[in-house]
């Protein structure tokens, strides 16, 4: 945070634009078309779950059908009403446009992880204050009859509390109020909160559309944009995050290495660990141990008869079929992932030594490697 007077803000990834300032949101067609579908045919739900992978476009979206609910006129379907919207776009220069830009559209409100003054940093959840501000806003903003709209972002956020009080408001919803509801992980949502929602699932984008995004975000992707794609799962989002870090040279490091195990090579163990140290390496760290986690998973879809689509790397393929030749490797590298998973993120909460942890994955990854191809 450069201002100590602005806090940070939980819904913006580190060098993109915020998604109420992306204008042109890609790979999503889909999941704009039933919207509008459902708009023109007057059905018009009160509450959309959002849902998909992380860094897809899943708040770009949310923040499209804003715009276009607050500044496309009430069609009562009279004698002189227009032809239906083909589009969700809106000019940039719209009036909503701008206001959403800056914040201050009166018609929409923000839910988000609030910013706790005290402590001087994001609370962990969105607590079941920030909630009950659906009410005052309903209230104080119901007079002029127009369309009101609230983005929870994500909704998988809210703490036990927040879900059973937004539940109350799902189950009687103001008139004219519209909820977007944004999630990565719909599981965690309390059903009856799913159950009042429309879904509109968005989908991992395909290279062209990636490389149009990231473009778009002022972001140079480089050369390689498929086996970036691939790294990133179809995730604009985790692309920003592997371009910043250097995230493909990093795969590229790995793949070697476990194309080395059983027998692996401990002097490139030792230094792929010692790269990890200091507080200056904190995201390097949890970049090795995503990127390793995401190793295992390909490994184990590729045991189990789904190898991936397309290689990251030259050599990737034959390591993984390597090492990957039947279900009983599938479970075992899958059983590995999880076990990692929560060794790591259990490591990481007590800290423990970073350099050791890496080094504990490739160790015990390197006796997995001995079991699978045994």
């Amino acid at each position: 945070m450069a201002d100590d007077d602005v806090p940070p803000e939980p819904d913006r990834r580190d060098g993109a634009p915020h998604p109420r300032e992306t204008a042109v949101l890609f790979g999503q067609s889909t999941a704009e078309a039933a919207f509008l579908n459902a708009f023109n045919a007057g059905r018009q739900h009160h509450a959309w779950l959002i849902s998909g992978p992380r860094g897809i476009g899943k708040a770009t979206l949310a923040w499209k059908i804003a715009r276009f609910l607050l500044a496309t006129p009430r069609n009562d379907g009279g004698m002189f009403a227009g032809d239906p919207p083909t589009s969700l776009d809106i000019a940039p220069d719209h009036p909503v446009a701008r206001r959403t830009r800056a914040l201050s559209e009166p018609g929409l409100l923000l839910v988000r992880r609030p910013w706790d003054q005290k402590d001087k940093k994001l609370r962990t959840v969105i607590t079941v204050d920030e909630i009950r501000k659906l009410h005052d806003f309903f209230n104080l903003s119901a007079s002029d009859g127009g369309r009101r709209v609230v983005i929870i972002d994500p909704a998988d956020d809210m703490n036990t509390s927040a879900s059973n009080a937004l539940l109350k408001l799902l189950e009687e919803p103001p008139k004219n109020a519209t909820l977007l509801l944004i999630s990565h992980t719909p599981s965690r949502l309390l059903p009856t909160i799913r159950s009042r929602c429309r879904t509109l699932r968005c989908t991992p984008l395909p290279p062209p559309d990636m490389a149009q995004a990231l473009h778009a975000a002022g972001v140079d992707p480089g050369g390689d944009t498929a086996a970036l794609a691939e790294l990133a799962e179809g995730s604009v989002g985790e692309a920003m995050s592997l371009l910043h870090l250097d995230g493909l040279a990093l795969y590229h490091s790995l793949v070697r290495l476990t194309g080395t195990a059983p027998n692996i090579d401990r002097a490139a163990l030792l230094a792929l660990a010692g790269t990890v140290n200091g507080r200056q390496n904190e995201q390097r760290f949890d970049l090795t141990v995503q990127l390793i986690l995401r190793l295992l998973s390909r490994l184990a879809r590729t045991g189990a008869g789904l190898p991936p689509a397309a290689a990251i790397t030259e050599s990737e393929l034959a390591m993984l079929h390597r090492l990957a030749p039947d279900i009983g490797a599938a479970r075992i590298w899958a059983d590995l992932q999880q076990t990692l998973g929560a060794r790591m993120a259990h490591g990481k909460a007590v800290n423990l030594d970073p350099s050791a942890l890496i080094l504990d994955m490739g160790l015990t990854l390197n006796e997995g490697a001995a079991r699978a191809t045994a």
